[in-house]
């Protein structure tokens, strides 16, 4: 399986979930759901003390998994285990220290023993990226690249590297629902598939069935993240049936369009 196969057949839903919130057995409840619900690709979070690129949302959820007692080993064989019911592509995302206190390679090698298909590290610079991505890369994942608004001269350079698919970053400042989303979304995918063929998909602020149809019509996925960690915050071990009902609103309207 690879990151790619998110994309074959239709525009692609990309869901993110943070590892361990409220518990690593509903995380495990929750990845079946989603597959289930018609995602395409699951983002998985493992819980950092400083996520820099997170609003208070997941903030708020890595603080709970943290607290809980998560740690690295424990998502890995949470994954390990699930995994075989799962029948999307899984890619981790989380921060740069987090797999160098791990060990670059020892972590590379983790991911691949245990069916996860890429990497998402939004601390790391585009300059800076292979001392990760060449160990992950060697391991068979895909190191996904991120391409934000202000990444301008840097998007051709960026997406003519990608792997998986680009991580088209729709608004400044860090993860959260938004009630509107500025940033000319087109033009900034239409200089992706310019440098590549690697899908482009949109994340960052995407939060109902609306914005995600908006989205889906010039873009090659949506990722929503923050909306669906809302849910598991409020409801915890009861949100199965309400991360499954937005779930499949989400399908529905990007199906629709």
């Amino acid at each position: 399986m690879r990151v790619s196969d998110a994309f074959k057949n239709r525009k692609a839903f990309i869901s993110f979930i943070t590892c361990g919130d409220p518990t690593l057995d509903v995380t495990e409840e929750l990845l079946v759901t989603m597959d289930q619900g018609g995602v395409d690709l699951i983002e998985l979070g493992i819980p950092f003390s400083d996520p820099t690129a997170e609003g208070p949302v997941i903030q708020g959820a890595n603080i709970r998994a943290l607290s809980n007692g998560v740690t690295t080993d424990k998502i890995f064989d949470m994954v390990a285990g699930v995994r075989p019911k799962i029948s999307v592509p899984l890619v981790f995302m989380t921060y740069a220290n987090v797999v160098f206190s791990y060990g670059i390679e020892q972590f590379a090698k983790k991911c691949a023993e245990i069916g996860v298909n890429g990497i998402i590290l939004p601390d790391i610079p585009f300059e800076e990226k292979h001392e990760f991505s060449d160990a992950f890369e060697s391991c068979g994942l895909d190191f996904i690249s991120l391409i934000a608004p202000t990444s301008e001269d840097r998007i051709e350079r960026i997406a003519g590297e990608a792997k998986g698919f680009v991580y088209c970053v729709s608004s400044l400042g860090v993860t959260g629902t938004r009630s509107d989303i500025t940033t000319d979304i087109s033009a900034m995918v239409d200089r992706v598939k310019t440098a590549s063929n690697v899908p482009a998909a949109v994340g960052f602020g995407i939060s109902t069935p609306e914005q995600a149809a908006k989205i889906a019509k010039c873009a090659d996925g949506i990722i929503i993240g923050s909306a669906i960690v809302k849910i598991i915050g409020k409801y915890g071990k009861d949100a199965k049936p309400h991360v499954l009902e937005f779930v499949k609103s989400i399908r529905a309207a990007i199906d629709n369009i």
